[in-house]
């Protein structure tokens, strides 16, 4: 055990601060600085699209709770802008430098700003990823707008609308895919998703894009759409997905770009020539690892569960010597309450070629939807029905095959699989929360051999 030394983590969120707490509770004694931008100690960022928004907490009541005292010392507001791997330092914003002996890279996700700056200014254009915008955006629909505009049906705008909806608020979704949560959980379930936001009284439009937000005076008036439709609403909530914090990596050697920081299943970051460095580590929304139940492609989660669990085998790794690391292993899993309903999820749904109906149906809203891939189970998804999920993480850890034997109890009418139609994240609005992003790091290189010339006895 290595229990002496500076290590650094930068970001102060739910990975940063489960990794000080495992760093501590096993026995590291050096020094330990958490480095994060925003100016709150770490909070929990769910309950910020559900309970927040209907007025049942407020935003700055959603501390995470500590599992234990983390003897460190914490630099909140403080925005990293660079790392000199060579030095070991972490450059801060206001040109201060943190040495390290190991770095752990926790800084997450921010959300996907609209894209025009001008009207991303309109008051009334509000975003949902921190507390701050929470407390803002809970504002604005306790003061009873004529409609909200949620641009984007992923979880977090479909989550968005059922507030509204609970609210008795108007809300019109809109986005560019077939249907909501689609890019997540694919065809069959996101066309059941878009009939349920109909049903609530949600105005759906999809296959369409937002192609203008209107204003006067400086303020949000209505929005216009591709298909040349129009509406009037008094706040638009831009609900296009997340945007990996890894720009202010640039220039440090490592596999960092759009899509995250590469790391082995170790939590070991990548430089950018695939070389495993031994004294950076990733954890978190921001960490891009593979999985061999996914044929070891590269996958980026933005999910509660997976930032505690790589963040603890990251600090592990971080003061153990080799044989003693262990690998980041756990089945991804999420969940959503939305519309009354309370959906979870094992395993990646969007790795799949397949899904079908195993338990429950459709038409009375409980069931659990089973996905494979080239004939094995790779994820379960459930409506009103979690106490199937541990068997079908089970079946997804043993490979078991797909499609799973009916239970003699619960047969549903059909058990017929269907494609699972993922569609191309491009053809979205909203963006995954699991992410299949390949098998090499995030570079492309030229790489030039320096070879001597050829001598006589070569050109013989």
């Amino acid at each position: 055990m290595i229990g002496e030394g500076r290590i650094v983590v930068v970001g102060a969120s739910l990975a940063g601060l489960r990794a000080a707490e495992s760093l501590r509770e096993e026995g590291f004694a050096g020094s330990l600085t958490l480095v994060g931008e925003e100016p709150h100690p770490p909070y929990d960022r769910p309950p910020l699209s559900k309970q927040v928004l209907l007025g049942r907490v407020r935003a700055q009541d959603v501390a995470l709770p500590s599992r234990s005292a983390v003897d460190a010392r914490w630099k909140l507001g403080a925005r990293a802008v660079g790392v000199d791997p060579i030095e070991k330092r972490v450059i801060l914003a206001d040109g201060e430098q943190l040495a390290y002996d190991r770095l752990l890279i926790a800084t997450g996700t921010r959300a996907r700003p609209w894209p025009n700056a001008d009207e991303a200014r309109l008051d009334g254009v509000l975003t949902l990823r921190t507390n701050d915008d929470a407390a803002r955006l809970a504002e604005r629909l306790d003061a009873g707008p004529r409609r909200v505009l949620v641009i984007g049906a992923g979880f977090i705008g479909s989550e968005i609308a059922s507030a509204c909806r609970e609210l008795g608020l108007d809300v019109t979704v809109a986005e560019r895919g077939p249907s909501p949560l689609v890019g997540a959980l694919g065809g069959t379930l996101g066309t059941y998703a878009g009939k349920l936001q109909r049903a609530h009284g949600v105005d759906l439009r999809c296959g369409v894009t937002v192609t203008a937000l209107k204003g006067r005076n400086g303020r949000l008036t209505g929005a216009e759409f591709s298909d040349g439709g129009r509406i009037d609403a008094d706040v638009a909530v831009v609900a296009l997905g997340a945007v990996r914090n890894t720009e202010w990596l640039d220039g440090s050697g490592l596999a960092a770009g759009p899509r995250g920081v590469a790391c082995d299943a170790g939590c070991r970051a990548f430089d950018m020539y695939g070389i495993v460095t031994d004294d950076v580590f990733v954890a978190g929304d921001v960490a891009r690892f593979p999985h061999p139940l996914f044929e070891y492609q590269m996958l980026s989660l933005e999910h509660w569960g997976n930032a505690v669990a790589q963040a603890e085998v990251a600090a592990h790794n971080m003061i153990s010597p080799g044989p003693r690391r262990r690998p980041h292993l756990t089945v991804p899993a999420f969940w959503s309450s939305q519309f009354g309903l309370n959906i979870k999820s094992v395993g990646v749904p969007t790795f799949s070629d397949h899904v079908v109906i195993a338990q429950g149906s459709l038409r009375e809203g409980r069931f659990v939807a089973v996905y494979g891939y080239r004939g094995r189970i790779t994820a379960a998804v459930s409506v009103n029905r979690a106490k199937w999920l541990e068997h079908y993480q089970y079946l997804i850890e043993t490979a078991a095959p797909f499609p799973p034997a009916p239970g003699a109890a619960d047969r549903p009418g059909s058990f017929d699989p269907v494609p699972s139609d993922v569609p191309s994240p491009q053809l979205l609005s909203h963006g995954p929360t699991v992410a299949l992003t390949g098998h090499l790091p995030d570079r492309h290189l030229t790489l030039v051999r320096h070879e001597p010339p050829p001598t006589a006895a070569h050109c013989r």
